[in-house]
């Protein structure tokens, strides 16, 4: 069945001009990542606000998956965390429902598409632009299947988010910058999710010819630990996606540490 067009105050436009905003100022974009239910699901609000008060230009919203095929130690061990608490992903989009207008950042879901069929797809795009999402990734869900939730999720003016490897040919990149909504996820190592010390090969090539190709900012996410990854990717690119290193540093309490890294975007 066809979506109807709802107009909704967030979403792809929503994410333009905070996006823009923060870019037009001399700053570079930083999305961190967490996942949902982390610390149980009464953490998951006021993790939210303090990452949106630090000063994040988007954030990203992991859901718990039993198969999270992309992710690393960290964020997986997360994602057990959370299921052994009982959140699931209603229970997330409940609780941004009842939350969201205390935060200004627009939200991102990373999710598999697995729990998007059990959910349904009209049932899950339609509650998650009732609890203000205004992107959506899925990876591992290929550029040619998107049309199984892209309709939906443009009817509603939500952001599909494509990932981009190292490993696909020129031809493929342009593809899929040129089809990505929101941002472009350019993924910085051969491999899943996970802090690392250094990079493997020099990117300024790839993200030269990425932002070429893309009408999004390109963002760089994978790896990304320390406020000189920050610094050295946000040189080469629109700015950065840091998971790992959040999540971890958040298990810790080190907030201070955390706000040194939303801070090394800042050019000014």
């Amino acid at each position: 069945m066809k979506s109807v067009k709802k107009q909704t105050t967030h979403g792809k436009n929503y994410m333009k001009e905070i996006f823009d905003k923060d870019l037009e100022q001399g700053n570079k974009l930083f999305i961190p990542y967490i996942m949902a239910g982390d610390g149980g699901i009464d953490q998951l609000l006021p993790t939210l606000e303090f990452l949106d008060q630090s000063g994040a230009s988007a954030i990203e919203l992991g859901i718990p998956f039993s198969d999270p095929v992309a992710d690393g130690p960290t964020i997986q061990e997360a994602g057990k965390r959370a299921l052994s608490e009982g959140v699931t992903l209603h229970q997330v989009i409940e609780t941004l429902k009842s939350g969201r207008e205390k935060i200004k950042a627009p939200i991102i879901f990373m999710t598999y598409i697995n729990p998007i069929f059990k959910y349904g797809i009209e049932s899950f795009v339609s509650d998650i632009v009732e609890a203000g999402v205004d992107g959506l990734i899925i990876p591992d869900l290929p550029l040619e299947q998107k049309e199984l939730i892209s309709e939906s999720l443009d009817a509603h003016e939500v952001a599909l988010i494509q990932l981009v490897s190292l490993t696909s040919s020129e031809e493929r990149k342009k593809e899929i910058a040129q089809a990505s909504q929101g941002f472009l996820y350019a993924i910085t190592v051969n491999g899943i999710t996970g802090a690392r010390k250094n990079f493997e090969v020099d990117l300024q090539k790839h993200f030269q010819s990425l932002k070429e190709a893309s009408k999004v900012p390109v963002l760089a996410g994978f790896g990304i630990s320390t406020t000189d990854h920050v610094r050295d990717m946000s040189s080469i690119g629109d700015g950065v996606v840091v998971g790992s290193k959040i999540i971890d540093l958040l298990q810790k309490n080190e907030r201070d540490e955390i706000q040194s890294l939303i801070d090394a975007r800042k050019t000014k």
